[in-house]
């Protein structure tokens, strides 16, 4: 993210070379929208210095959801980057003016748009491989800078072969709406993430696991919750076990199922198990093949899915 930031700020500092060179309404939208990425990087670079943070007495759960916080401030700077370009563009048309050594834009448009994809891809990946929405957010909106550098440099090439200035207009326009709607999205992003919205792929892929290695001991698995705190996931849930087990039983059990979870899954992930004994109703669901104190037959093994793992309710045939 440092070597982002350096890097944002000196291809800023050319783009605006680029603009004095030139006038092109289109090179200083792209312009501005790097004064976003110098501001939304320096922001999303404290915020990760800020969710490294250890747990402490007021941030029980960490400080990883400044992330989701930082994914916000970033979109709100892009959307209000993206109105004020399609503005400009809209006025260039009751305002023209002369456009200049388009060949120095076009190169100077060319190289911007090149780093930054080297930089977006390297973004995600990383953000990928260590769970940081924030290095992701900053990736995507590099990739989006990328993809409004192509057409710019699409628009120059036909200005500079057609002397057609009110192209540079649309170029303008265009860049700002598609600019202004990236931000937009991830502002609705940071939203969903802040209000805890469930992730149910993660949690259809921690089923999935569950199912296939679940012991015979664990009779089910009920309201289960997912939520993502920056890099970290918090599990909540409760496990059904037989009522006679021993404290020391029930939290062998209970850890045997927190490591499972933890090495099957990438993220740095944070257990809490409740352990509820099971009832009579639940023999007819219970699996374990020698039970002295089995009270009803097992009359089916039910598998655990998505109906019966968030409810909290132990499981039964009437579910």
């Amino acid at each position: 993210m440092k070597f982002a930031l350096i890097v944002g700020f000196l291809l800023m500092g050319l783009k605006f070379l680029a603009y004095y060179l030139t006038g092109s309404s289109a090179i200083l939208t792209d312009a501005m929208e790097s004064i976003v990425n110098v501001l939304a990087g320096s922001f999303a670079l404290y915020s990760l210095y800020y969710a490294a943070k250890p747990k402490d007495e007021d941030h029980p759960y960490g400080h990883g959801k400044i992330e989701f916080l930082s994914t916000g401030v970033e979109g709100g700077m892009v959307t209000l980057a993206g109105i004020a370009m399609t503005i400009k563009g809209i006025s260039a048309f009751f305002y023209p003016h002369t456009l200049n050594h388009i060949d120095i834009g076009l190169g100077i448009s060319l190289f911007s748009g090149i780093v930054n994809y080297l930089l977006a891809i390297s973004l995600i990946k990383k953000g990928k491989n260590l769970h940081s929405p924030t290095m992701m957010a900053d990736g995507k909106h590099l990739l989006t800078d990328t993809w409004s550098s192509i057409g710019l440099v699409i628009g120059l090439l036909v200005i500079y072969f057609t002397n057609f200035a009110w192209i540079d207009y649309v170029i303008t326009i265009g860049l700002g709406v598609f600019i202004t709607v990236t931000g937009i999205r991830l502002i609705k992003e940071s939203v969903v993430n802040l209000l805890d919205k469930a992730d149910y792929g993660k949690i259809e892929h921690l089923i999935k696991v569950l199912n296939a290695k679940r012991k015979e001991s664990w009779i089910d698995i009920h309201n289960l919750r997912v939520v993502k705190y920056g890099s970290v996931v918090h599990v909540d849930c409760h496990m059904t076990l037989p009522w006679y087990f021993t404290l020391e039983e029930s939290h062998k059990e209970v850890d045997d199922l927190d490591k499972l979870v933890t090495t099957e899954f990438s993220h740095e992930i944070e257990f809490f198990i409740h352990a509820d004994p099971c009832l009579p109703k639940s023999c007819s669901v219970c699996i374990m093949p020698e039970c002295k104190v089995r009270k009803h037959e097992l009359v089916q093994k039910l598998e655990w899915t998505m109906a019966n793992v968030l409810p909290d309710a132990k499981h039964t045939l009437s579910q």
